[in-house]
């Protein structure tokens, strides 16, 4: 699964950057998408594999806490994004984004994830451990490792829900009114070969976006408040949600490459690969070739040692 999303997500990275007629917005986006998909994942992995194949279930705490920042700060960042391509789709209706306005909203992306995450592991830290320090996960993930303190963690546990409630719910708050608007200019098209046509665009845009909610969203609600849930299946779901959606989201978003577009890539390799020089034309071909539908218009179980 792990070597898949690897696969699949170098290979958008390298056919972003060798296709000009990919260097728009919304596969900006979706190179970010690309690089915070694989943070969690390569976080999680190393200690799940010698959990399962050499039996090495210690971890350091203070290792421990950078693992959970990096897990909850990459997802805040995801759920940035998502509402950034949603944005994107919406303004590719009346007009394009810039490169500027892209990278602005990148590091906005970036910084609001990076900035209200920064409070988990502090808050973690701070309280003492006086219980079984034995984390029934693959991984450190933020409830457990907060349930090992024997003080009161009522501050810690207002801050997650107000993060995962308010933070993740206005990001799909504003993704659902992105896609109110498209789907209302989409159904106003005269014709339905042109309402499919455009909303054959945004279809893989949605899968990705269910694919990382809903299990998602699943862990948080069956980790607070699903006590009658096995634990077995609760593990399973916190692991689904960091390593399924990194494996998925290549293959959905591939969709959106034209065929023409990725072989024009792949012949541009076996060019290089054979010390052949691509004739002028054929770049001025493949840097204005039009890909529409990018832009559619519409005019662990692991004991903690400190």
């Amino acid at each position: 699964m792990y070597a898949i999303a690897i696969l699949g997500n170098f290979s958008i990275l390298f056919i972003v950057k060798r296709e000009p007629s990919l260097h728009g917005p919304l596969y900006y986006f979706l190179c970010m998408l690309v690089v915070t998909d694989l943070v969690p994942s390569t976080a999680i992995l190393p200690k799940m594999l010698s959990i399962f194949w050499f039996t090495s279930r210690e971890i350091n705490f203070s290792a421990c806490l950078t693992q959970m920042y990096f897990i909850l700060s990459c997802s805040a960042i995801e759920s940035g994004i998502f509402v950034a391509m949603a944005f994107d789709r919406y303004v590719a209706i009346c007009t394009t984004l810039t490169n500027p306005v892209v990278a602005k909203i990148g590091l906005a992306v970036v910084v609001h994830g990076v900035m209200l995450i920064l409070p988990y592991p502090f808050l973690a830290s701070r309280w003492p451990c006086c219980r079984a320090n034995i984390i029934p996960n693959s991984y450190c993930e933020h409830f457990a490792v907060v349930k090992l303190a024997c003080a009161g963690i009522r501050l810690s546990s207002y801050y997650s829900l107000s993060v995962a409630f308010l933070a993740i719910g206005l990001d799909v708050l504003f993704i659902t009114m992105s896609y109110t608007q498209i789907l209302r200019a989409i159904f106003s098209l005269p014709t339905k070969d042109a309402r499919l046509k455009t909303f054959g665009t945004c279809s893989s845009h949605l899968c990705v976006i269910f694919a990382f909610y809903v299990p998602h969203l699943f862990a948080i609600i069956t980790q607070r408040f699903g006590h009658n849930v096995a634990l077995h299946f609760h593990v399973l779901m916190s692991n689904v949600y960091l390593l399924v959606p990194p494996m998925l989201n290549p293959i959905i978003e591939g969709k959106e490459m034209s065929g023409q577009s990725l072989g024009r890539t792949w012949k541009r390799v076996l060019n290089m690969l054979q010390g052949k020089v691509p004739s002028a034309q054929s770049e001025a071909s493949g840097g204005t070739a039009a890909c529409w539908c990018a832009a559619p218009k519409l005019l662990s179980a692991s004991p903690l040692h400190p």
